[in-house]
């Protein structure tokens, strides 16, 4: 209960912070929605050019895209310590007054700041998964509301584990490396289609290696009601989201193992 109760009060203090500047929270928003919906311009006119691909319509690839879009922005709400260890934390030597905090590090970094700019690509994926509803005549029932919460959940849990081993680079970097950017933000991109469009070696890649798959493909061909095109049993399909968390598991025992072996920069 003391560990829910400071994390509300840095949630509250985060949210007084950016009240103090209400203007600039929110065109940072609204920059934020206005950024990424290019995206769905581009999406729309791909499909009103060849109306199928490779047997998916825009309703569908619009609630691929939607899920997607909220696990990413509920992920990156609760993460941005992490994202920010390197250049905010290590290289300043803030990271050893963390250490000597009796609270764990990770309450302090999650509670380091919870950015309401989140809120643009969140209201985009609300957004797109309307304009799904709307395409495929979806109905939400409690079975369906179960499945689509079960992989946001597993998403969100995966992409916190993709940063959480990003923040994990700094503490041999001292600087986060760009390069993890790829399997972030490269990841939300390559999450927000069907598997069926990618080659193989880059499918086994997104279910064996970091399974974004599973936790943004499968679960939405189930709730679609569809076979699998790349022949996972029906099964398996609304089980494959528990794999984002045994993704984020791992992250946490190789942030522990970093933090074993953190040796402070100064300041």
């Amino acid at each position: 209960m003391d560990t829910l109760d400071l994390l509300w009060r840095y949630f509250a203090a985060s949210m007084r912070a950016q009240a103090q500047y209400p203007g600039t929270t929110l065109l940072a928003t609204t920059g934020a929605f206005a950024v990424t919906f290019i995206d769905i311009l581009a999406i729309a006119a791909l499909f009103a050019r060849f109306g199928h691909v490779q047997g998916w319509s825009f309703g569908e690839v619009a609630l691929f895209y939607g899920l997607v879009s909220i696990s990413f922005a509920l992920a990156d709400f609760i993460s941005r310590g992490f994202d920010v260890l390197g250049t905010e934390f290590i290289r300043t030597g803030d990271f050893d007054r963390v250490l000597l905090r009796p609270r764990p590090a990770t309450l302090q970094l999650v509670g380091h700041e919870f950015r309401l700019r989140c809120a643009g690509r969140l209201a985009q994926g609300l957004v797109m998964a309307a304009i799904a509803t709307h395409a495929l005549h979806f109905h939400w029932g409690p079975a369906e509301l179960a499945l689509a919460s079960w992989a946001i959940a597993g998403g969100v849990a995966l992409f916190c584990g993709l940063l959480i081993l990003q923040a994990t680079l700094s503490f041999w970097t001292i600087e986060s490396l760009e390069v993890a950017n790829v399997l972030t933000y490269g990841g939300v991109q390559a999450a927000q289609f069907p598997l069926s469009l990618y080659a193989g070696w880059f499918r086994d890649f997104l279910i064996f290696v970091v399974p974004l798959g599973c936790v943004a493909y499968f679960p939405v061909v189930a709730l679609l009601g569809r076979h699998d095109p790349l022949g996972a049993p029906d099964w398996f399909l609304p089980l494959s989201p528990a794999f984002g968390v045994v993704f984020l598991a791992l992250a946490f025992w190789v942030w522990g193992f970093g933090v074993r072996r953190y040796t402070s920069t100064g300041s």
